[in-house]
């Protein structure tokens, strides 16, 4: 059974903290769990949160610890998390010196992701197509291994195909997502870039159009003197770095990774036994940190309830309906740009390439 009677979010941020709840399940004999996130008043998220963090409410009481058996769930049981990563291999970048340094700080970043999510990364040139480096994988290494493969990748157009790209990926993106077989999915588009769109195939406002009307959070990065600051607020809706200084490319991909980690850990899935047995019930989940506190609730029916409750059995979210992505932060107008510094670089590792080259290597 799913909670079909209002899932009447309540967003507490007056208190430090907003809760927002994404979905939610029950079923006897008498199991509740909820899938929410937690993020700060000003929006950051709240990551590694503990189950002795929240307390549980029904109808204003709060509910035993003990007796309710509260625990947090593996959220990957509910939902999983995708990363696109979307690489700007036009002319001007293969032509450049700054392969390595790309190649060094993306495979920094899928390897910072792989853990967490199905990671894949896509090159762009001045193509109508963007070409695929790995596919999206969630096996620890595979992302970051393919990543090797920038280096050997030959433009088939040198021009810039950037409006088109972000288009394209939010597709493929789309796409991927579909594939998947759990009820909630969420996804997050990574763009670099070292200049503007000079191939023109997508105007502008089709780019806007397919950033607002997606789901996904968008992330940018852009170097160089040639890309215009307006456009990469717009493509990093989430935020965007400007890296004017070549040493810091590995710096605002290592920046990224983090946020884009702890808005996945931002999502919790706490399932307790409750102690109703017939009826409607109003629960409240409030969570309680230094930083402050904040609640959500929601409403369930507790018919057929009795004792013999697990609380560590995985949720019953609806898993015939498609999956779905649901934002739970609001979204601003365009994104704020992030400050990074230079941070000193590691010895490069060998590359993990391998395998027939994908589309647009040679």
């Amino acid at each position: 059974m799913r909670v079909a009677l209002s899932l009447a979010l309540l967003l507490a941020g007056c208190g430090g903290l907003r809760l927002a709840v994404v979905d939610s399940a029950y079923r006897p004999p008498s199991n509740v769990a909820v899938y929410f996130t937690v993020d700060t008043a000003s929006g950051e998220p709240v990551a590694g949160l503990t189950a002795d963090a929240f307390r549980i409410y029904e109808d204003g009481r709060p509910v035993s610890v003990s007796e309710s058996r509260q625990t947090i769930v593996n959220p990957e049981l509910a939902a999983e998390h995708y990363t696109l990563l979307l690489v700007d291999m036009s002319g001007s970048v293969t032509e450049s010196e700054q392969v390595p340094m790309i190649e060094q700080a993306a495979n920094e970043l899928t390897s910072a992701l792989e853990s967490h999510q199905r990671v894949g990364v896509y090159a762009f040139d001045g193509s109508a197509e963007i070409h695929r480096v790995t596919p999206f994988t969630g096996s620890s290494g595979a992302a970051s291994a393919g990543v090797g493969r920038i280096s050997g990748f030959r433009a088939r157009d040198p021009s810039t195909n950037l409006h088109g790209a972000v288009v394209a990926a939010i597709r493929e993106l789309d796409q991927a997502m579909a594939r998947s077989t759990v009820p909630l999915r969420f996804g997050t588009i990574v763009v670099f870039t070292d200049g503007t769109d000079q191939a023109a195939r997508v105007d502008a406002r089709d780019m806007r159009t397919a950033i607002d009307e997606s789901t996904h959070d968008l992330f940018a990065i852009g170097v160089g003197d040639e890309i215009d600051e307006g456009t990469l607020s717009r493509i990093g809706r989430e935020g965007y770095i400007m890296v004017d200084d070549l040493t810091a490319i590995r710096a605002a991909f290592q920046e990224i990774s983090q946020r884009i980690v702890r808005m996945t850990q931002r999502y919790y899935l706490l399932s307790y036994c409750s102690p109703a047995r017939a009826g409607t019930h109003r629960v409240t989940v409030e969570a309680v940190t230094e930083a402050g506190s904040g609640s959500a609730s929601y409403e369930f029916d507790a018919t057929g309830f009795g004792p013999n409750c697990n609380p560590d059995q995985p949720p019953p979210f609806d898993t015939s309906r498609p999956g779905s992505s649901t934002r739970t932060r609001p979204r601003a107008a365009q994104g704020r740009r992030i400050e990074v510094r230079a941070r000193p670089a590691p010895a490069r590792p060998a590359s993990g390439g391998g395998g027939d080259p994908e589309a647009g290597m040679e």
